[in-house]
C-alpha cells in the first residue's frame, strides 16, 4: 500500500485528480504489484478516505488529503538544513494528566517534525519549521497548553555538539540514511517510473525525522548531505520519464 499511496501523492494532481481503477492497477503492476493485491490495497486507501469514488466509476482524490500532500511537497522536495547562526525554535508544553492521549499525540508528532527532546515537555526544532509547528498544534488541538520561543543561542550545560547527541538520537537517524542510500543501489533505472516511485517511497520520511542539523553539530562521516544529494540527483534524471509513462498510462 506504501507503493499506491506515492502513487496517489505524486501523480494525482497533475493528471487532474482522478484515474480510473484499471490505469490505477496498472501502474501498480509496473511496480511488480499484483492485480489482486493492487485492488485490495485501492479499497484500503478508499476507506482511509484518501480516494473517493469520481464520476463515471473512476477514483478521484480526497480534496481534503491535498493541504496534507502539498506540505509533504515542501518538506520532501526542498530539503533545508540549518546553518550557523541561524535560529531555534523551542516548544514548551504543560498538557493536563486528564489528557495523556493528547501528550502522547503531540510528542510523536513532533519528533515526526523532527523535534528532539530536551526534557519532558520541551522540544527543540530548527527555526524553520515554525509554520509546521503552529499547524500541528492548531491541527491537535494543543495551542493552548504551548508557549513558543526563538533562539540562535541555546546555552546547554554541556557543549551544543554533545547535547544534541541527546536530544536526538542520532544513530537511528544514521540508519534511515544508510537504508535510503542501500535502497538507491537496488534502483533498476532502465525503468524510470518505477525507479522514482521506489526513490520517492523509500526517502519520504527521510526529511521529516532528519531535521537538517548543523554541520557542526554532526559527527565528519554523516551521511545526510549524501543521501540529499543522491535523491536530487536522480530525481532530476527520472521525474520526467516517470511522468510522461503516467501520462500515457492514464491516457
Amino acid at each position: 500500500m506504501s507503493l499506491l499511496r506515492t502513487v496517489i501523492g505524486l501523480y494525482l494532481r497533475p493528471v487532474g485528480g482522478t484515474i480510473s481503477s484499471s490505469a490505477l492497477v496498472g501502474l501498480a503492476e509496473d511496480l511488480g504489484i499484483p492485480a489482486a493485491r493492487a485492488r485490495t490495497a485501492i479499497t484500503r486507501l478508499k476507506k482511509h478516505g484518501l480516494l473517493l469514488p469520481g464520476a463515471g466509476g473512476a477514483l478521484a482524490l480526497n480534496p481534503a488529503a491535498v493541504p496534507m500532500l502539498e506540505r509533504g511537497d515542501r518538506r520532501i522536495f526542498a530539503v533545508r538544513t540549518m546553518r550557523a547562526g541561524e535560529e531555534w525554535m523551542l516548544v514548551s508544553a504543560t498538557i493536563p494528566e486528564t489528557r495523556r492521549d493528547l501528550r502522547h499525540q503531540l510528542r510523536r508528532r513532533l519528533q515526526f517534525l523532527g523535534a528532539g527532546a530536551v526534557s519532558a515537555g520541551l522540544w527543540i526544532l530548527p527555526g524553520h519549521l515554525d509554520a509546521e509547528v503552529e499547524e500541528l498544534l492548531d491541527e491537535l488541538g494543543a495551542r493552548r497548553f504551548a508557549t513558543l520561543f526563538r533562539t540562535s543561542d541555546p546555552r546547554p550545560a554541556v557543549p551544543l555538539a554533545e547535547a544534541a547527541e541527546t536530544w536526538w538520537d542520532l544513530a537511528a537517524l544514521r540508519a534511515e540514511h544508510e537504508r535510503f542510500l542501500a535502497s538507491v543501489d537496488a534502483l533498476d533505472l532502465s525503468a524510470p517510473f518505477a525507479a522514482y516511485v521506489r526513490l520517492l517511497d523509500s526517502w519520504r520520511v527521510l526529511p521529516y525525522v532528519d531535521p537538517g542539523l548543523p554541520a557542526a553539530l554532526l559527527p565528519d562521516d554523516w551521511p545526510g548531505a549524501r543521501s540529499v544529494q543522491t535523491f536530487e540527483r536522480l530525481s532530476m534524471a527520472l521525474a520526467s520519464d516517470a511522468m510522461a509513462h503516467v501520462r500515457a498510462a492514464v491516457g
